[in-house]
């Protein structure tokens, strides 16, 4: 048996937590260079170009390569400072948003990515609306100093009134665009001189307070601004409060350039030294401790063809509580089944090693055949079913068209397992054979179309159906869910998961349809619960 002072030490070591932002805000970049600091990878890709011989080490599918932006969030693993980092990069692009909301299930923080030249933009403010409603704590940082931007007072204000959110600055700027002259610590009282022809910054020079003769000379007035402005923020009481931090009431705002790696190590210290170790998760049947000797973990993500040479499915699982060994037996909750996890990995992005232990806030990946979903729970001992990972009913529909016909086979597999990753949504028609694919946003088809052909050899195409919506339907009345069934038929799929879905016509007709059904229950979320219960 397992020393509990160990599982305490290593659980208070992990630190786990995702990237977000709004499209081209410089996320990927900073993970990059989060990487790079950390000592994870030995030099940073671009995504400037599709024609760029590098590209982002989180970015790896052949279209996210070839449009330079993140469409899949990708998961990785590094140490810093004795912790052990769990960190996730979430696709911006708001058509993608489903992938990202349940990667927010599986962190203890998250970093909030915002463009000094846009400000506050309205995919960021989703995403934290949605981090809010879990009172995750928020690291700011503040990027692309190295360009003419909106005032550091005004972003404040900015976060502040359009997020609800109370601002607590730890680096401030001193100058900006080509006149930036680097970022002031106002709790050392040191300065970071920025350099513009260093490729590296990790040897930065470092000033005391910020009356240096030599920068003052070249910075006179940016340096006046930055002790006025210094000023006003001490006036008005911004402090750091580790407490409303931790409540996610308060956000520590750090200022910097990711692409010239300039301010990136203060972020990185202070996910260290501020953001939780992992914390307690609700489950249906009760809160599970971290600390706790059962092992317990939940499926949050599920990725097809991360090795196109071996077909392969990834469960991405977040360990809640206890221990995980390699080869130990897990009891798959939804399907009563026990397994033996002889095939798990752990990730810098596509790149994986096989895991031999891991501990609460790590972030494992599972071999799946198929058999899991995401939202299940995997135990040993206690069966337990986790909650708050969604599925959002899809306002875009499209049926799908091969060019082949000998190619159905091909497309029902790919099909299926785009769905189960929730890439895209399937439904399969009760009656007819045409297949309806669902999403949030017009994106997420041309990705499905491209990774078909791409990774299963399929070519098919698609063309936009009228529905208004999808509603999955459950019932404590078994005997009105089969009279529903056999009477509307013509408007009933199920899913990649299996369950029952009515796909309405239209805001009337799905409003009829309630009224007309009292004992059906219409879910425009569908959560692993859900399923358990109907």
């Amino acid at each position: 048996m397992e020393a509990p002072e160990l599982q305490i030490k290593e659980t208070r070591r992990r630190r786990t937590f995702a990237i977000i932002s709004h499209p081209d805000a410089g996320k990927t970049t900073l993970t990059e260079k989060l990487l790079l600091f950390g000592g994870a990878i030995q030099a940073a890709g671009t995504v400037k170009a599709r024609k760029s011989s590098k590209y982002a080490t989180s970015d790896w599918m052949a279209i996210e390569k070839e449009r330079g932006i993140s469409v899949a969030s990708s998961v990785m693993q590094f140490e810093y400072k004795d912790c052990v980092i769990n960190l996730l990069d979430t696709p911006g692009h708001r058509d993608f948003s489903e992938d990202t909301y349940r990667v927010l299930t599986a962190v203890d923080a998250a970093l909030m990515v915002i463009d000094c030249t846009k400000g506050v933009e309205p995919q960021t403010i989703k995403l934290l609306e949605v981090c809010r409603q879990r009172n995750t704590p928020i690291i700011t940082f503040i990027n692309k100093l190295d360009r003419e931007g909106k005032h550091p007072l005004e972003l404040i204000d900015e976060i502040e009134s359009v997020m609800n959110i109370h601002c607590a600055p730890i680096t401030w700027p001193v100058g900006m665009g080509k006149r930036l002259g680097g970022i002031y610590d106002i709790g050392k009282d040191e300065i970071l001189v920025f350099d513009p022809e260093a490729s590296d910054q990790k040897n930065v020079k470092v000033l005391k307070g910020l009356g240096d003769d030599a920068l003052r000379g070249k910075f006179s007035s940016e340096i006046d601004d930055t002790e006025e402005e210094i000023s006003l923020i001490k006036e008005d009481g911004r402090a750091f409060d580790t407490e409303h931090f931790l409540e996610g009431e308060l956000t520590p705002v750090f200022f910097g350039s990711a692409m010239n790696n300039f301010g990136v190590v203060k972020v990185l210290d202070a996910l260290v030294e501020e953001a939780p170790a992992p914390k307690p998760r609700k489950s249906i049947e009760r809160t599970v401790a971290p600390e706790e000797e059962n092992f317990s973990a939940f499926v949050f993500k599920i990725q097809a063809n991360m090795d196109p040479q071996h077909r392969d499915r990834i469960a991405f699982l977040r360990i809640c509580s206890g221990r995980f060994n390699r080869g130990m037996k897990l009891t798959h909750v939804r399907s009563g089944k026990d397994i033996r996890a002889s095939q798990v990995v752990s990730f810098l992005s596509q790149r994986r090693e096989t895991v031999e232990d891991a501990w609460p806030g790590d972030i494992i990946g599972l071999l799946n055949h198929g058999s899991i979903d995401i939202g299940d729970t995997f135990t040993v001992g206690e069966k337990l079913n986790f909650t708050g990972i969604p599925y959002f009913a899809p306002e875009l529909f499209q049926g799908v068209t091969l060019r082949d016909p000998l190619k159905s086979k091909q497309l029902q597999k790919g099909l299926q397992q785009l769905g189960e990753e929730g890439a895209i949504q399937v439904f399969k028609p009760i009656v007819g054979n045409e297949i309806i694919l669902g999403a949030v946003g017009l994106l997420q088809f041309e990705v499905v179309a491209h990774r078909l052909k791409a990774e299963y050899g399929v070519d098919a195409t698609t063309r936009s159906m009228s529905f208004y919506g999808a509603r999955w339907v459950t019932s404590e009345n078994s005997r009105k869910l089969i009279d529903f069934e056999k009477q509307l038929a013509g408007n009933l799929a199920h899913d990649a998961s299996g369950s029952l879905t009515y796909m309405a016509t239209s805001k009337p007709n799905l409003d009829l349809t309630m009224e007309r059904w009292p004992d059906i229950k219409f879910h425009s979320i569908r959560e692993h619960a859900q399923k358990l219960a109907s």
